[in-house]
């Protein structure tokens, strides 16, 4: 779940605002241009597709990691065992 200090955060990255909560209401822009209520509302969406776009080009990434392994006869857990795989 999205919340509004990620969405103030992606709006206004610099900084100067601070947030109570998860509304409009609760902003405080102490440094920085106000934006209006709207623009924080649809700031959920924004930050919501830019997760998802990002979850897509990691299991992208993996996929053709994953490819690429099996191109060479591999698994994750063979790279495991020779101590060249993450986690």
């Amino acid at each position: 779940m999205t919340t509004g200090a990620q969405v103030l955060e992606t709006l206004i990255p610099q900084g100067g605002w601070a947030i109570y909560g998860d509304t409009y209401e609760g902003i405080q822009f102490l440094e920085c241009e106000p934006i209006t209520k709207e623009q924080f509302e649809a700031g959920f969406a924004q930050v919501e597709t830019a997760k998802a776009q990002a979850e897509a080009e990691a299991a992208a990434k993996k996929a053709a990691a994953e490819a690429k392994l099996e191109a060479l006869g591999l698994t994750a857990d063979d790279l495991k065992a020779l101590g060249l795989g993450g986690n």
